[in-house]
């Protein structure tokens, strides 16, 4: 009986020997397009199957659903197409590129707790949020940790700097961004208004309450002298009002030579509406917020309106960007978040490359702070939508793209 029982115990470990041999732990990167001549140069060998050990596993953060998908989308997109073609031109010195995606909500908390969820599946840097509120969240989480931290469109200056009008204010020094400040958005505004369209009036339509809208009306009211403006209406409304009829009539009375509205696309579609409906034929900007605001009004009343932008459409600098976007996506760069984002994963990469050179290990703090060095001491960095030099902020130096909507569409008209 104990030989019986020997021999069947040696037949079973034999069994369960093999099957252990026979299996292999594989990673598979997905196809990609070919590779860009906007993404950074990589070894021509293209890795199938590549151990764990060789992955450098990074998250991108956003809003992909909600009411501000329409941001948080193109985001995503083209933070994977960039990665697709990086991986598809061999990675980072030889190493694919892992990307995980996680959907805030354009909430804080969410991002938050996707933050926790990307770090314990081994991210080593992180590209996101995408609204400022939920971006400003992660990045207080984010410093504490010494994380490599990029956002595309997080314009509020409170994602860089614990608090903005202390001068002395500790920065988040892992925290960078390739889109402009929302006050410095509200300094062009103020500059166009007065310096290309002659304005002596203005009024102020915004959002209260609201991170991005209030610190654009910051930026704006900070040139009122120099720019010899007056403010002749200053109306507000509350998040999640749709009916602004009685602050467009407001507006319309006090006949403002400009209107200036630091609000997002679907909000300032029907702004314009009821500002058209209520009489005023003033001049209209916006904020990069506006981008897609053709969607949300008529030619008619949006003819002439300009804004603010980090991106100029049609340009040579986006052609082939533009083009693979088209090709991948099935249709035409939605907005400027795009392209940034674009340049976000570009700027990124230079920072892990950077670590990589040092041949240090994924993840450690080591390897965090050689990324965020990196990405600091870049200078006249070439993007997409222009060149990057980052300030004592972390905050890139870089000109404004207006924008004009003529005939329904929205247009590169000029830099400012």
């Amino acid at each position: 009986m104990k030989k019986a029982l020997l021999l069947i115990l040696a037949i079973a470990m034999v069994f369960m020997f093999g099957v252990s041999c026979s299996k292999k732990a594989a990673t598979t990167t997905a196809a990609a397009p070919a590779a860009s001549t906007s993404a950074p140069a990589a070894s021509a060998t293209t890795t199938t199957q590549t151990k764990e050990a060789e992955v450098i596993t990074i998250a991108f953060i956003g809003n992909t659903t909600g009411d501000y998908a329409m941001y948080g989308v193109p985001v995503r997109n083209s933070v994977a197409m960039f990665f697709e073609q990086l991986n598809a031109a061999g990675g980072i010195n030889g190493k694919q590129v892992k990307l995980l995606e996680y959907d805030d909500k354009a909430d804080g908390t969410e991002s938050i707790n996707a933050y926790n969820l990307a770090k314990a599946n081994g991210a080593t840097a992180i590209i996101g949020s995408v609204l400022s509120g939920a971006s400003i969240a992660l990045s207080d989480v984010t410093y504490d940790d010494n994380m490599p931290q990029i956002s595309a469109s997080a314009t509020n200056p409170k994602l860089t700097v614990m608090d903005p009008d202390d001068p002395k204010s500790e920065v988040k020094t892992n925290v960078f961004r390739t889109c402009f400040l929302d006050p410095f958005q509200g300094e062009k505004m103020a500059q166009y208004a007065a310096q290309v369209y002659g304005a002596k009036t203005i009024a102020i339509f915004y959002e209260n309450g609201s991170d991005y809208s209030e610190a654009i009306v910051q930026g704006v009211e900070s040139q009122l002298e120099a720019c010899g403006l007056k403010v002749v209406a200053k109306e507000a409304f509350a998040t999640g009002d749709v009916d602004y009829k009685a602050q467009m009539t407001n507006v319309a009375a006090a006949n403002p030579d400009v209107v200036l509205m630091p609000i997002y696309y679907g909000e300032a579609g029907r702004a314009i509406t009821a500002l058209r409906a209520a009489g005023c034929n003033a001049k209209i900007i916006g904020g990069d917020g506006f981008g897609s605001v053709v969607n949300y009004a008529s030619a008619a009343d949006l003819e002439g309106t300009i804004y603010m932008s980090g991106y100029a459409p049609g340009t040579p600098s986006v052609a082939k960007f533009e083009s693979d976007y088209k090709a991948k996506f099935n249709e035409d760069v939605p907005n400027m978040f795009a392209p940034l984002a674009w340049d976000a994963a570009l700027v990124m990469t230079e920072g892990l490359k950077a670590a990589e050179a040092k041949g240090l290990k994924a993840g450690s703090a080591e390897y965090k702070q050689a990324v965020i060095d990196a990405i600091k001491n870049l200078q006249a960095f070439e993007g997409i939508t222009g060149s990057y030099t980052f300030n004592a902020t972390n905050d890139p130096i870089k000109s404004v793209a207006i924008i004009k909507i003529a005939g329904g569409a929205e247009v590169f008209d000029a830099f400012f």
